[in-house]
């Protein structure tokens, strides 16, 4: 089967390799549509390793992908459906087949573009986190990075009733997308000041609730600078360094609860993407919005760059492995 791997920093290859074959209780899924997450680019495409890291593993970095059942062999999932796949750790979904057992699939109504449908797995894991930070009825969330994830939590609190969405972006295309997805109010830090904006809008008291969603370090310290007093602050984006320097003072000062939040090591990594595939058949909320570009799996280098440099105001880029 056609596959891809990382032969050096930012550099895709296409190989052949034997397809899998599922066992007793896995399934093998044809891949149709898998998109392009920003911890593929910070954590694998983007960064130059050691010369020994590459090539990289077929299949890598991709671990949001959907497909159709080709082959059951347990009796909770059927040939035929549609589903979303969570790769195993340390396997990616850059190839045109998968094995996976029922705990790491989420079955997908049957109408419908798959790429939309696609869109419910970062929005899950959102919802993950949005379950940890308590109600937000008439409270002020400050969310900063507007890009998937970030939209994601604006479209979930908005609707959870949230007084105030305030969203930080400094890409005003990535603001102006954010109002279709539930934002009361919207600040580019690079064109006003972030400090009075966000005091303005909060009465001088800070953020009752703070959502880091762009993982840099500048944006986990403005989380935890514009909380209020005994707040809560979510922490989503994962950073590109094991260790990044903190405002330690900041946090003895405002006190605040503070909730790392990852879905995907939660012990349940496909229940809350099965709740949003169901939020969203019945209309509560739509993450489909966030799919912004569609391209050929051929094209996975340009795809990949197009992430990593933000062109052509992309958000989301899905590739179709027929094409």
């Amino acid at each position: 089967m056609k596959a891809v791997r990382l032969t050096a920093p930012k550099h895709f290859e296409f190989i052949d390799i034997e397809q899998p074959q599922a066992i007793d209780g896995q399934c093998l899924v044809k891949l149709e549509k898998v998109s392009v997450c920003g911890s593929d680019i910070r954590h694998h495409y983007g960064p130059i390793k050691e010369e020994s890291a590459y090539p990289m593993d077929p299949g890598l970095p991709c671990h949001e992908l959907a497909g159709v059942v080709l082959e059951s062999r347990t009796d909770s999932i059927k040939e035929g459906q549609r589903v979303i796949v969570i790769p195993a750790r340390g396997t990616g979904g850059l190839q045109q087949y998968v094995v996976s057992d029922p705990s790491r699939m989420i079955v997908l109504p049957e109408q419908g573009p798959l790429d939309e449908w696609l869109m419910c797995q970062p929005s899950g894991t959102v919802l993950y986190a949005c379950r940890k930070m308590g109600s937000v009825l008439s409270k002020n969330v400050v969310i900063f990075g507007q890009g998937s994830i970030g939209l994601s939590f604006t479209m979930i609190v908005s609707r959870l009733g949230a007084r105030n969405v305030i969203v930080v972006d400094p890409l005003d295309y990535r603001l102006e997308k954010s109002k279709l997805f539930g934002a009361t109010h919207t600040i580019n830090p690079d064109k006003e000041n972030l400090d009075d904006a966000i005091s303005e809008l909060t009465g001088g008291l800070g953020a009752d609730i703070t959502v880091e969603a762009a993982g840099y370090p500048d944006t986990l310290n403005l989380a935890f600078k514009h909380i209020k007093q005994f707040g809560t602050i979510i922490v989503f984006g994962v950073q590109a360094d094991t260790f990044v320097p903190v405002e330690h003072n900041t946090w003895m000062n405002l006190q605040p609860t503070i909730i790392p939040t990852t879905g995907a090591r939660s012990g349940d990594p496909i229940g809350q993407i099965q709740d949003i595939v169901a939020l969203r058949e019945r209309g509560w909320c739509d993450p489909a919005p966030l799919l912004t570009h569609k391209m050929g799996f051929s094209e996975v280098q340009a795809a990949y760059d197009m992430y990593e440099q933000r062109q052509d105001n992309v958000i989301k880029v899905v590739m179709d492995l027929n094409e």
